[in-house]
Order: structure tokens, then C-alpha cells, then sequence
């Protein structure tokens, strides 16, 4: 079952085109690197300096063992200590975890009911 993290966070206007090539380097980082997909999310409506990563992980076992991964990565540490610190605004990140809700199987028992 997947599990899906979205992470949305507001970029310091200050910092902006810095933060967005930073952002980018995170993604291609995670992507390349580990096994999970990384999405950067840009606002279409709303506000406009809130963007956000969406990641897909097999299920919630695969997300603790990569995550466990990237926090033991130098290189990894070193690109986010710079988007907690300097790209967005403190207090600005939420968190939330979703996973997919499977069908319903068609079988004859249900038809009966």
C-alpha cells in the first residue's frame, strides 16, 4: 500500500531564486539516490510563495528504512541544513502522511446484499 507524504512550506521571499535551485537540488538528490519519488509542487492558486514536496514510498516500512537512509547521508544533511536555515520560513513546514484506499472486490457475496 503506498504512502504518500506532503510536505508544503512557504519560501522566504528574500531568498527566492536561491531557495528554488536548492529545492530542485533536494529532489533530483532523493530521486537519484533513494528508492522513493519526489515531486516539487509550485502554487497555482493560493499563496504564492508556498510550495511543497510530495513523496511516494512503497508503504510506511520503506519510508522509516529511506528516511533513516537520508539522515545518515553527509551530503544529504549538508542540502537540507540550508533549506531549514535560509530557503523557508521558520515554522512555515506541515507534514502530513496519506495512503491509498483500496477497491472493493467483486465478488458474488457482495452483489447479494
Amino acid at each position: 500500500m503506498s504512502v504518500f507524504v506532503y510536505q508544503s512550506f512557504e519560501v522566504k521571499q528574500d531568498n527566492f531564486v536561491e531557495a528554488l535551485k536548492n529545492l530542485r537540488m533536494i529532489q533530483s538528490y532523493r530521486n537519484e539516490n533513494y528508492e522513493h519519488k519526489v515531486e516539487l509542487l509550485s502554487p497555482i492558486s493560493g499563496d504564492d510563495h508556498t510550495y511543497a514536496f510530495l513523496s511516494t514510498y512503497e508503504g510506511l516500512a520503506e519510508m522509516e528504512l529511506q528516511n533513516k537512509k537520508m539522515f545518515e547521508d553527509e551530503e544529504y544533511k549538508k542540502l537540507i541544513e540550508q533549506f531549514f536555515l535560509e530557503d523557508i520560513v521558520q515554522g512555515s513546514m506541515h507534514t502530513q502522511l496519506f495512503r491509498t484506499v483500496t477497491g472493493l472486490k467483486s465478488d458474488s457475496s457482495e452483489k447479494k446484499k
